[in-house]
Formats: structure tokens, C-alpha cells, sequence
């Protein structure tokens, strides 16, 4: 069978292509932490704003905000833990999972390696590894489920932001938009009571509905794709940071030049000299200045490591600290001013209505970035099914962690238009969206201190200062947010618990289910020895059984047979794994011959069988992966067990599940595939002059091959229903419950999309637990 297509190298980008791709950065990941400036100075309480000094301390904040934690943790340590180029949470809890044994549902390392073809060139101290910590971690379940929690809490931030920061920023721009309008009405009129009657009118009419409207534009765009959205949102996104560092610039020459010596960490200590509830809470806003940093490191599937690295370093990082200096200045000098904490004051009058069209439309795009993460973050949950069945759409051929998920696009808007439909106020937004983002960074600093440890193999001080260094200013931050729980930060709680319950429910069932299928498969020696005692008919023809189990009979099968005592002359297993590629091409596909090359794959090991050792090729757990060409019609047959590393490239229709035929001889065969439509093949022995020495018994068997493939064929697919066992907690009943919700109305099974539906027979089981 033909190599599979191979895993998007980005380590390998042209220079040009680099640029190329930052270029489209800036519109899709920087987005947000680039229109931050909108709203962190915005959401703080005016009266809060009191003295110089205390905007000369929070400016210093700000400052070493941007430094400790977007650039020193995210550029420069985070970025580097990617999961095969995706980054998140998740992508550290699945290098956790494979790294370390902390993984809650079972898993085939074999097939994995097989289907995702691991590097084999990784060195044994990278897989003999062994540390005090690691066997603790591995030995408590504990940690495996509090890992898991952190995974999915962290998760659940990066939705919650994702639904947050788009309300927060569009709205922030449309206020900016009725501010500007207000100013306009009153060069026509001179009476102050026309003047606030329209001002309120316009506060009353204007923002929350031109939010709306601009915020189902932005979700309406999504299935563009990640490069399309690029390079629309590009060119705005640059020409908003250039013309904030221009404003910033003047700022500071006009109002304070000596600003910028106000970034020496002695403010930070004068202001926790001076510490009060109401300067404390002032953090909850300044973190904001950090938004957008999680969705650095989550949308890392869409881009390249050095792309993002240098996007940030050279343009994003030095324009946002001219940005925030000269926004500081200007209040710092105009505190007795209305709305001197908006940004849109400290704009030049000749550009302020240039500044209002910039910021609506950055605003409007910035919160690009957390859309992005979301996407990604849910698509990785999909892949450790955390998450329920849902179409996923790969917008690029080549970059394989572009994807947009149209279900989960429409449910953010919704929950987008409810928030700010629903609060109308920046400052509650403001304060749920601050809760969100550093409980994300928060979870991303713990599962990084662990796989510093046990992925990096680092020593164990380093990984315990990289989770006080950082860990200690979120929580300090963290605090400062829970002081806003009552005005809009709950509403963050309200999204946590629904999000975290979709996904506990979903992994919960999968790995019940999981769980039921291992501990009631039955070998092929059962199937064997007590087929005869239990009367089983041989039916002509093959039979294809679907599997999620790699090795064995699933319980699914041994209970049809129990009860319709018959099945086909051969026996396929067939179980399907994802492939992280986002494309096939078409002369790789098995749209129409994937049957045709599982039987030429057959035959080659039946005709390899009475020269080669079968028994020596026999791994402990009787697993045989058997991999095959079609251009040629050799076949390969290597044993793959734990310590082998060497992994034969296929096609997409991988073999690697078990069949049986009416000798007794069992081979693998696994699929990442099916067939859209089968053309059907007719087989025949080759002829005497190409093979002299055939083994009549193979001859044999190779006919009884031929004859059961003109027989026909069959598909076998199991819906096992979970059902929880009398006398459960309302817990465990719960959670089924959902679990059965989503999977009666989700997404179909891939490979139920795939099956013709004439020679389809589905087995229902229930599965009691």
C-alpha cells in the first residue's frame, strides 16, 4: 500500500513562508492581547484611579505582566511543549498521558505507534526514564483524575474566554462608537437638554445593538478558514497596532516623558506597601493586559513556533508597551477629566474619528485569537474523547491544526450575543473575562511544572520554581479577580459548569464503555473451541466486524453468536484511529478498494505463512500487524511489539484487527478509513509460471479466500447502550444520563458514516455498570 501522507513539518518553513505566516498572526493570534488596550484601563473603576502614583503603580504592573508572563513563560518556555505542533492544555495533558501512565482511559501503545508512525529515532533514555516521581504520579489515581480535572478546567477557561472576549472587545469599540456620536450631536444644538436626551438615547440604542450586529459578522466569517481570516483581519490588526503606537508616542512626549523610568519594580513594591481592597482590586483589570497570552500557546496548531516566537518579540511586545505607557501618561495628567480612563480620550481630537472606525473594526477581529484557541483546544478534546462527536473542517491542506468546528462556532455566538444582551456592561464582562484568563494561565503553569519533570526530564528544582515563579503572581492575580465574583465574574461559573459537565460526561462514558468492551471480549481461541460445541453454522462470505479494541472478540460479536449461532467463513476485526493529517490525496485514498486491499493483504500472509516462522512472529498480547503494497504485491510482515521501533509506512487504510478463516489462522487488520463506494474486484491465483512452488495448501486456502470474497460480504457494527446499575449515586446517573443525550443526538461514528448500508448489520448490547 502506498506511505501515508506525512505530518506537517513547520520546523522546516522558508524564511518567506515565515513571514508569510506572521503576517497572517497578527489578525488571528494576536488579536486580542494587540486590542487589549481598549478595555484594561476602561474596566478599572474611575474612583479607584485616585493619584498619580497609583496609575504609575499599575502601569508597572502592566508592564511586568507583559514581560513575566507573555513573554518570558509563553514566548519563550510555554511554546516550546508542543503536542506535534498543537498547543493548550490539552496538548500537556497528552504529552502527559504518553509520557507518563496518568491516562484514565486504556490505551494500545502498539497501534499508536502504528497509526500516528512515532518518531523511532527517539533515543531508549527517553522511554527507560524512570524517576521517584514519575512511579508516584503513576502509582495514585488520584493524580491521574486531578489531572485530567486540570486539563478540562483549564479547557473550559479557554471556551469561557472564547465566548467572553468577543462580548468584551466589540462592546468596548461600540461605546467608543456612541461617545463619538454624542460628541457630533452636540455641534448641532445648544441645549443642554437636547444634548443629554440624545446622549442617552444614543447610550440607550447604540452599543449593545451595533455589538450584536458586528459580533454574528465575526462568527459568520469562521468557515473562511484560519488563512483566509488571516489575511482579512492582517491588515487591520497591524494598522491598529501601529496607530496605538503612534498615539502612545505622543502621549508620552506630550504628557510625561518620564514615564517609562515608572517601569522600575520599586512601584510594584510602593504598591503593596500600600495595599487596600480597592487597589487590590485593580489587578483584576490590569491582568487583561495579559489576554490573548493562552491563546498564544492553544492556537499554536494554526502557525508555526518561530512565527509566533518572532511576531511577538519584534512588533507585538514593543508597540503594546508604547501603547500602555502613553495611555498611562495621559491619565496620570488628566484624572479630573470625564472618562480619562477610556482610551479614546487620550486619542489627538484630529484622529479621534479615525481612532473610533480602527478600534470598531479591531475590536471586532481581535477576539479572533480565542475563537481560534477554542477550536483547537475542542479538537484535541475530540481526540481524548473529552468532548462529545462533533464535524470538525480542516480549512488547509498543509497545516494540519487549522480547523473550524461549525456546532461549537454557533453555540459561542449564541452564548457571545446572551452576555452582552444580558449584562450591557463592560465592567461585569470585563471581570468574568479577567477570572477566565488567569485560571487559564494557572492551569497551564501546573501541567507545565509537570511535564518539565516528566516530559523534559528536567530536575526536579527547576520544575518546582517554574510553578512558584509563576504560580504565585497568578494566584495573586486570582485573588484580585475573585474580589469581582459577585459584579459579572460568576457568570464565568455559570459557563464552567456547563462546559465541564458536557465534557466529565462525555470521558466518563466513553471510558465506562471502553472499560465493558475489555472486560468482556473473548479471545479467538474461544471463538475457535466453542464454536463447535454451540452448534455455530459457517456462512459463505466475509465479514467485516468494527471494533474499537484492538486485540480479541468484542462482547458485541460473542453476544450475536450466542444468540444467532452463525458467522462468516472469514473474519475480519477492524478498528478504526484517527490520523492527524488534514488531507488525503486522492491517489492515496481507499475510497473504492479498501476491501480489495485488506483481501490481497490476507492473501499475502497466507502466502508467506508456509516459509516463514508464524509462531516466532507472535508478540505476548497476539498481536500482528500485517502491512502491504498494492503497487507490487509483496507484502510485509514485520512483529511489531513494545520494543520494536521500526514502523512500515501504509496507506491510509491501515492493517493492523483480527481475521479468521475456516483453518484457524489469525492476522491483523486495522483501518483509519472505509470506503465511500466499493467497486467489487474478483480475485484468482496467480499464474503456475509466476509462483512455481505454491504449497497446495496454500493454493487451498488462497481458494477458499477467493470463494468466501465471491460470497459476499458483510459489516458488523455494535451499539452497546450504557445502563446504570440499580441502587448508582445520583452522581454516576447523571452523568450517564448526558453521556447517552449527546450520543443519541451527536455526530454519527465515522465509520457508520462509511458502511453501505445493504450489507450493514448493527448489534445492540446494553452495558451495565
Amino acid at each position: 500500500m502506498a506511505s501515508p501522507p506525512h505530518h506537517s513539518t513547520m520546523n522546516n518553513k522558508t524564511w518567506t513562508q515565515t513571514i508569510l505566516l506572521s503576517f497572517q498572526i497578527v489578525g488571528v493570534v494576536y488579536g486580542q492581547l494587540s486590542t487589549a488596550p481598549l478595555y484594561v484601563f476602561s474596566t478599572m473603576r474611575s474612583e479607584d484611579l485616585d493619584s498619580q502614583e497609583v496609575v504609575y503603580e499599575l502601569f508597572s504592573f502592566i508592564f511586568w505582566t507583559l514581560t513575566t508572563i507573555s513573554f518570558i513563560k509563553y514566548a519563550l518556555i510555554v511554546l516550546k511543549a508542543d503536542d506535534n505542533q498543537e498547543g493548550g492544555t490539552f496538548a500537556l495533558y497528552s504529552l502527559l498521558c504518553r509520557n507518563a501512565k496518568v491516562g484514565l482511559l486504556p490505551c494500545d501503545r502498539t497501534a499508536n505507534q502504528v497509526m500516528l508512525l512515532e518518531d523511532t529515532t527517539t533515543p531508549p533514555s527517553k522511554i527507560n526514564f524512570d524517576s521517584r516521581a514519575r512511579r508516584a504520579i503513576e502509582k495514585h489515581k488520584f493524580c491521574h483524575y486531578l489531572i485530567l480535572f486540570l486539563a478540562l478546567f483549564g479547557s473550559c477557561m479557554t471556551i469561557g474566554a472564547a465566548v467572553l472576549t468577543p462580548a468584551l472587545s466589540v462592546l468596548s469599540a461600540s461605546y467608543g462608537v456612541e461617545r463619538s456620536l454624542s460628541e457630533l450631536s452636540h455641534l448641532f444644538t445648544s441645549s443642554q437638554h437636547t444634548r443629554n436626551s440624545v446622549s442617552n438615547a444614543l447610550q440607550k440604542y447604540v452599543p449593545v445593538p451595533a455589538a450584536c450586529v458586528i459580533l454574528i459578522g465575526l462568527f459568520v466569517l469562521q468557515p473562511c478558514g484560519t488563512r483566509k481570516i488571516g489575511f482579512m483581519f492582517a491588515p487591520i490588526i497591524a494598522v491598529w497596532l501601529f496607530f496605538v503606537g503612534v498615539v502612545g508616542v505622543y502621549n508620552i512626549i506630550r504628557w510625561d516623558v518620564e514615564i517609562l523610568y515608572k517601569i522600575s519594580p520599586l512601584y510594584l513594591i510602593k504598591f503593596m506597601r500600600n495595599l487596600d481592597v480597592s487597589r487590590w482590586r485593580l489587578l483584576g483589570s490590569a491582568i487583561l493586559c495579559a489576554a490573548g497570552s493562552e491563546a498564544m500557546f492553544a492556537g499554536l496548531g494554526h502557525f508555526s513556533k518561530k512565527s509566533i516566537k518572532i511576531t511577538f518579540i519584534c512588533l507585538i511586545y514593543p508597540l503594546l508597551v508604547i501603547c500602555y505607557a502613553g495611555q498611562a501618561a495621559f491619565i496620570s495628567k488628566n484624572l479630573k477629566t470625564d472618562n480619562f480612563n477610556h482610551l479614546s480620550q487620550s486619542v489627538p481630537s484630529h484622529s479621534k474619528h479615525l481612532f473610533i472606525v480602527v478600534s470598531l473594526l479591531s475590536s471586532a477581529v481581535g477576539s479572533q485569537a480565542t475563537i481560534t484557541a477554542c477550536f483547537s483546544i475542542i479538537n484535541q478534546c475530540l481526540a481524548l474523547n473529552c468532548f462529545p462527536r462533533v464535524k470538525v473542517v480542516h480549512t488547509s491542506k498543509t497545516i494540519h491544526g487549522q480547523v473550524y468546528i461549525p456546532d461549537v462556532n454557533w453555540l459561542l455566538m449564541i452564548f457571545s450575543l446572551t452576555v452582552t444582551i444580558g449584562f450591557r456592561d463592560m465592567v461585569k464582562i470585563g471581570n468574568a473575562t479577567s477570572l477566565a484568563i488567569v485560571s487559564g494561565m494557572l492551569v497551564t503553569t501546573s501541567l507545565m511544572s509537570l511535564v518539565i519533570a516528566l516530559y523534559w526530564e528536567k530536575n526536579l528544582l527547576i520544575s518546582a520554581c517554574f510553578l512558584l515563579c509563576f504560580g504565585v503572581v497568578e494566584v495573586a492575580y486570582l485573588s484580585a479577580c475573585m474580589l469581582q465574583f459577585h459584579r459579572g465574574a460568576w457568570y464565568l461559573v455559570v459557563l464552567l459548569i456547563v462546559s465541564m459537565t458536557v465534557m466529565l460526561s462525555w470521558h466518563y462514558g466513553t471510558v465506562k464503555k471502553y472499560e465493558f468492551d475489555l472486560q468482556n471480549k473473548v479471545s479467538t481461541e474461544w471463538l475457535i473451541d466453542v464454536s463447535p460445541g454451540l452448534g455455530i453454522s459457517r456462512v459463505a462470505g466475509i465479514g467485516f466486524i468494527y471494533t474499537d479494541i484492538v486485540t480479541g472478540i468484542p462482547a458485541f460479536f460473542s453476544h450475536f453468536i450466542t444468540n444467532l449461532p452463525a458467522f462468516h467463513q472469514v473474519l475480519i476485526m477492524v478498528s478504526f484511529k484517527s490520523m492527524a493529517v488534514p488531507h488525503v490525496p486522492e491517489s492515496e485514498r481507499d475510497t473504492n478498494d479498501f476491501e480489495e486491499k485488506i483481501i490481497r493483504a490476507i492473501g499475502e500472509f497466507i502466502s508467506i505463512e508456509h516459509v516463514t516462522d508464524i509462531e516466532s512472529m507472535v508478540s505476548p498480547d497476539e498481536r500482528m500487524i500485517i502491512v502491504g503494497n498494492s503497487s507490487d504485491g509483496n507484502a510485509l510482515v514485520p512483529l511489531m511489539n513494545e520494543s520494536s521501533k521500526q514502523v512500515s509506512t501504509i496507506n491510509e487504510a491501515q492493517v493492523s484487527p483480527i481475521a479468521m478463516d475456516d483453518n484457524d489462522h489469525t492476522l491483523s487488520a486495522s483501518s483509519s478509513k472505509s470506503c465511500k463506494k466499493r467497486k467489487k474486484v474478483r480475485f484468482m491465483l496467480p499464474p503456475a509460471s509466476s509462483v512455481p512452488k505454491m504449497d497446495e495448501s496454500v493454493k487451498k486456502e488462497l481458494l477458499e479466500l477467493i470463494d468466501a470474497r465471491e460470497s459476499g460480504s458483510a459489516y458488523f457494527l455494535g451499539q452497546s447502550h450504557l445502563v446504570v446499575r440499580g441502587g448508582s449515586n445520583y452522581l454516576k446517573i447523571f452523568l450517564i444520563m448526558v453521556y447517552r443525550f449527546f450520543e443519541k443526538n451527536g455526530r454519527e461514528p465515522p465509520v457508520a458514516l462509511k458502511i453501505p448500508h445493504a450489507a450493514l448489520v448493527e448489534v445492540g448490547m446494553m452495558c451495565t455498570i
